[in-house]
């Protein structure tokens, strides 16, 4: 197994010193160095002048993020270099500019001669022709050649709407067909691993899926088998293509060789709408796309974000949404009757019940355990709601396994926003015996708990009936719910929006993806309603104006405003 390389390299600027060229015609100035996968800085490539001069150059098996392979030949560009006399000196034009030796010059029809963009560094005085009549027959002809044993099965292809190949074929390639042999066939449904499906006769042999497994992971499972026409990916013998980062190469793929089994034959992609948002399974926040049509998920794909996750994200995390549209969601407002039934409620009188009680409760005889999985906002509400009470906070700590990439320890997305607000200190968790002891021996009557299983979290069941009142602020039924006096219907936080503070401190912010169902509320609209009826001031009616009243309230996020974040973030020191 190779030594794999981090996900995330340190970020190197581009070298101050500059270096002239020309790109269709048009002067530029551009670094001599730039960062390579990564991070280390290498000469400047000619597919990276082209995209600094906003010139597309297409191509398959280059990605910023990863080794450069150049076996595609899609990015061959047409250039030109100053001729050199004798005497190795610049030869001059009349008007004494350089003499320019293009590599094709003049057009003839036949096979031009051309560098590959991804791989060729550019030089002083280099003139680059991105969409030159040679450059555009060498287009053609690579596109020629990758389509003469492709299959004609895009309207059944996951692929379609966001395939490489489509694309280039309309922008680059030619209306008809020379070839008239048969089509080489290759296996088209092979069963990689547990979560990938791959389909070899519509692979372009790029390679991105060899090199992000064993360059990046370190799992060197994948390659190439046979020889010629006849070449296909395939996982070593005997082996599986299995690790926590295999539908990465789902992402990677340009075409619709690597399909994921969670999302194949589900939603054409043009019907999707996609929302940008976090990954909630562990503290790393990795950023990510939401797909979802009609309020249903679909998929999760990684959002690029240097500062956090790259390009890439965990299989777990991306498959760690179906949960949301569970058919047993908490959808109804409940108040528990003296019959000791659950009822139907509306939200104002079950909020009016829990006010009535916590005005009347006396301090440190209430409790609120505080869910990391809330957004900073409603810690920060819980907070000021705890203050005003006088009752005892703290946050469920969850660890588990974390690697030496994406995947932290903490599976709380958010428990430097529960630090940041004060819900807990410097141990997650400290309260919880003082808390459930409490609860025990009657010093504990009023109980708060959003987000969390007071038994799972270690509490007795027959404990929480000793209770005056248990309110459950929630999104799945468990037991605490079960025992609850109120039950508060809450959303996930793809249906909401808010921030989260990851495990480095960045405070990144997330939109709403899909709607609740029943009378599910964002935990900080009812938060602020019962912040309000507990006779604290009246707050914003708006998470912009919620974050930026947090923001003046918490110091660490002091002179942070929403918009500031942006769609990739702020870090803070927690």
């Amino acid at each position: 197994m190779s030594t794999p390389t981090p996900f995330l390299p340190p970020q190197t600027a581009p070298s101050a010193e500059t270096i002239r060229v020309k790109v269709d015609g048009r002067d530029i100035d551009v670094p001599k160095m730039m960062p390579d996968w990564q991070g280390k800085l290498q000469p400047t490539t000619m597919l990276q002048a082209c995209q600094l001069a906003g010139v597309e150059v297409p191509h398959y098996c280059y990605h910023s993020k990863l080794p450069v392979a150049g076996n595609c030949r899609m990015c061959l560009v047409e250039f030109g270099t100053p001729m050199m006399g004798p005497d190795r000196k610049p030869v001059l034009n009349e008007d004494g500019t350089p003499k320019i030796a293009r590599s094709v010059l003049p057009y003839e029809p036949g096979t031009p001669r051309g560098a590959i963009a991804c791989a060729t560094p550019i030089s002083p005085g280099m003139e680059l022709y991105p969409s030159s009549a040679a450059t555009r027959q060498m287009r053609e002809a690579v596109l020629e050649s990758l389509l003469i044993n492709h299959p004609l099965d895009c309207p059944i292809c996951d692929q379609a709407g966001e395939c490489k190949l489509q694309e280039y074929s309309v922008q680059h390639g030619q209306a008809t067909t020379r070839f008239v042999e048969t089509k080489v066939h290759k296996p088209k449904v092979v069963d990689l691993g547990p979560r990938i499906v791959l389909d070899d006769e519509r692979c372009v042999l790029c390679t991105r899926c060899i090199r992000f497994t064993r360059d990046l992971v370190g799992d060197d499972k994948l390659g190439i088998v046979n020889r010629g026409s006849y070449n296909t990916i395939a996982a070593f013998p005997g082996t599986r293509f299995e690790n926590n980062y295999t539908l990465n190469t789902v992402d990677l793929c340009p075409v619709g060789a690597l399909t994921s089994k969670d999302f194949r034959f589900q939603m054409r992609v043009w019907f999707l709408k996609e929302t940008p948002s976090i990954c909630a399974t562990c503290a790393t926040g990795c950023n990510v796309t939401v797909g979802s049509r009609e309020e249903v998920i679909h998929r999760l794909t990684p959002r690029e974000n240097d500062a956090v996750n790259g390009h890439w994200m965990c299989d777990h995390g991306r498959l760690n949404y179906r949960w949301v549209g569970r058919s047993d969601r908490l959808a109804e407002v409940q108040v528990r009757l003296s019959s000791g039934d659950l009822q139907r409620s509306s939200w104002t009188v079950a909020l009016d019940r829990v006010a009535q009680h916590l005005r009347k409760a006396t301090a440190g005889s209430v409790a609120i355990i505080a869910s990391a999985r809330l957004t900073t906002e409603e810690l920060f509400l819980l907070r000021q709601i705890g203050v005003r009470v006088g009752a005892i906070m703290d946050s469920v700590p969850r660890r588990g396994e974390g690697d030496a990439y994406l995947v932290h320890a903490d599976k709380n997305p958010n428990m430097n926003g529960a630090r940041a607000t004060g819900v807990v200190g410097a141990e997650p968790g400290s309260q919880l015996p003082r808390i459930i002891e409490g609860i025990r021996t009657g010093a504990i009557r009023t109980v708060l708990a959003f987000g969390e299983d007071l038994v799972k979290a270690g509490c007795p069941a027959e404990s929480l009936g000793r209770l005056e009142m248990l309110v459950a602020g929630d999104i799945l039924p468990n037991a605490t719910t079960a025992r609850a006096h109120v039950v508060l219907p809450g959303c996930a936080h793809l249906e909401k929006r808010g921030t989260f503070i990851n495990a480095k401190g960045r405070v990144q912010r997330f939109r709403k993806a899909v709607e609740a169902p029943g009378d599910a509320r964002p935990e900080w609209e009812y938060l602020l309603d019962l912040h309000r009826a507990l006779g604290g001031p009246s707050g914003p009616d708006n998470i912009e104006g919620l974050f930026h009243w947090m923001a003046r309230e918490v110091p660490v996020l002091a002179g942070l405003e929403w918009s500031r974040l942006g769609d990739t973030g702020v870090t803070v020191t927690i």
